[in-house]
């Protein structure tokens, strides 16, 4: 029988304080799974665990950098002695900086590639042992539509992101034998905090040329909602996806597989 049920699972969801990464937390919650997450500032931990009690979810918060190595152990060893160990790695943490690539620093580019990949190597790399000694785990990494695409500005982000997406696909077939199941989900363009910007209206009261752009390249017409998130996430952290291993699931509304709409003529 298929199961999307968590019950009894430990999941740890990296930047986990808002948008895509706690709304993953809280469908995995609400299949059952016990909730971890991690910030870089007590500031945020604390509006994040208020948030959490607001919808019923009694969360656990951590400060961490996911870039760094002794952080993150001293993180796993926390969780494992709080909750148990972590059943459920949903690399979620990350960030962007929207640079020409010729106007971007080294030091930018690396902090990106630091957070966005590197932070991924190290988290997985701390939770697989536990794994394998429990007979299985799950890890979901977020990446991205850029894992396939290039744009103008992102240059660290795609990097990043295009590496992660083989980061998956490495660690499903090196450890696929320890019931390990490695997969990754790639968001389309998500109302966020991040994407504000992009999607208020201008001062005439007509639309951002970047939000006509977006609905005109994607088949649903619309951006996505943090909450569609929450139903791939749920299965490839159940049972339900015990023989999917090395996939990466892109919720984008259609945008991957569609040209754009011709425009009218004149």
């Amino acid at each position: 029988m298929v199961s999307f049920d968590l019950t009894g699972k430990t999941a740890l969801v990296t930047g986990a304080a808002y948008g895509i990464g706690f709304a993953i937390a809280k469908a995995l919650a609400d299949a059952g799974a016990k909730i971890a997450f991690n910030c870089r500032s007590e500031k945020n931990k604390d509006a994040a665990l208020t948030a959490y009690a607001a919808v019923g979810i009694d969360a656990h918060g951590y400060l961490a950098d996911v870039s760094d190595e002794e952080q993150v152990g001293s993180l796993m060893a926390r969780i494992e002695a709080e909750l148990g160990g972590v059943d459920i790695l949903v690399n979620n943490a990350g960030v962007i900086k929207r640079v020409p690539m010729l106007e971007m620093p080294a030091a930018d580019f690396r902090q990106v590639v630091d957070i966005d990949l590197t932070g991924p190597f190290i988290c997985a790399k701390a939770v697989i042992p536990g794994m394998i000694r429990r007979g299985g785990g799950k890890i979901i990494n977020i990446c991205s539509m850029t894992s396939e695409l290039g744009r103008e500005t992102v240059s660290a982000y795609a990097a990043a992101k295009g590496g992660l997406k083989m980061l998956t696909r490495n660690i499903a077939a090196e450890y696929g034998k320890y019931n390990i199941q490695c997969n990754g989900i790639g968001p389309g363009y998500i109302t966020t905090p991040q994407t504000a910007p992009l999607r208020e209206p201008l001062p005439d009261g007509t639309r951002h040329p970047f939000d006509e752009f977006i609905r005109a390249r994607t088949p649903a017409q619309r951006w996505g909602e943090p909450e569609d998130l929450a139903g791939p996430a749920v299965f490839l952290a159940s049972s339900a996806s015990d023989f999917v291993n090395g996939h990466i699931l892109y919720v984008d509304g259609g945008l991957l597989s569609y040209i754009g709409r011709q425009p009218e003529e004149k």
